[in-house]
């Protein structure tokens, strides 16, 4: 399978190169291609892992169908046919990855949803009883259900880490009334995915979406959708609080360099084939037990 490392094109500019996404501007819409890049501690691999990007596409649509009615979302198409002044070749690389979308204003924030204890928020736990300065009752363990689902919104980095925020600061930053319809609209989303996958014998443990202002003033979900780049998937079959769980996503990635002496900051440590072949079953694993339709 051939791998798609970065993209450009000559006909388009450039918008923003992320960790994974490149947007390029299209004109009325903008037009988001999904690379098959990876990072693990904030930092990009040099060796991609082959079909993620398509992957996670195709988990976005899935998504964005399920939720459109809570909220509306950015996807216009999929459609790279379209697009016009774009070569064979260019085409070629778009199509499976793409996804024509909406502009926006996206917001400052991002918006996490937690339905267990884990991450960072079980970190926070053990130190102070806490996620993101919300109280919990005592004696959770690591995995555990929270009594709710709890909304923790991060600060949005370019570089670097995000960095967890209480819900007043969101209110300084979003304004009252645009925090509490992003925090109520987030919840809403996690519990209609959390309830889809229920039934496919996995545990939606936490996810975080990201939201923008379309020229109408309205608000619309943007970027990806419930992705395992974005979520926690867990095996309900093997799940036990008290312990990590088996999850659908880069894991197995961060677990390889945990066991090396690198120190997580650039140039990464070139990774083994196994590794890489581990991880991409993971991706086309989540595939087939997330966005399947039954």
């Amino acid at each position: 399978m051939s791998t798609v490392q970065t993209t450009s094109l000559s006909h388009y500019p450039l918008v923003r190169r992320g960790k994974v996404r490149e947007l390029f501007d299209l004109g009325e819409h903008l037009l988001m291609v999904a690379s098959d890049r990876i990072s693990a501690f904030d930092v990009i691999m040099n060796e991609p892992i082959p079909g993620k990007g398509a992957i996670l596409t195709q988990i976005s649509v899935f998504w964005f169908d399920v939720l459109k009615d809570i909220i509306p979302n950015h996807l216009v198409s999929t459609n790279v046919e379209t697009i016009p002044n774009v070569s064979d070749e260019e085409r070629d690389v778009l199509r499976g990855r793409s996804m024509i979308v909406r502009k926006t204003k996206p917001l400052t924030v991002e918006c996490v949803v937690r339905g267990y204890l884990a991450g960072s928020g079980w970190k926070e736990y053990q130190k102070q009883g806490t996620v993101c300065g919300i109280p919990l009752p005592e004696g959770l363990q690591l995995s555990s259900p929270l009594p709710q689902p709890l909304f923790t919104p991060s600060t949005k980095a370019e570089e670097g880490h995000d960095e967890n925020i209480t819900f007043e600061q969101c209110e300084q930053i979003l304004g009252a009334d645009l925090a509490a319809r992003v925090r109520d609209v987030s919840i809403a989303l996690y519990e209609r995915g959390r309830d889809t996958v229920a039934p496919k014998g996995i545990i939606l443990a936490d996810t975080k979406f990201e939201f923008g202002i379309d020229d109408q003033g309205d608000l619309i979900l943007i970027d990806e959708a419930l992705t395992p780049d974005s979520s926690r998937y867990w095996l309900a079959e093997s799940y036990q609080p008290g312990r990590a769980q088996e999850n659908f996503d880069k894991q197995i990635l961060r677990d390889w360099l945990e066991s090396t002496d690198w120190n997580k900051q650039p140039p990464p440590p070139t990774l083994p084939p196994d590794v890489i072949a581990a991880t991409q079953a993971k991706y086309e694993e989540a595939l087939r037990r997330v966005a399947r339709s039954s």
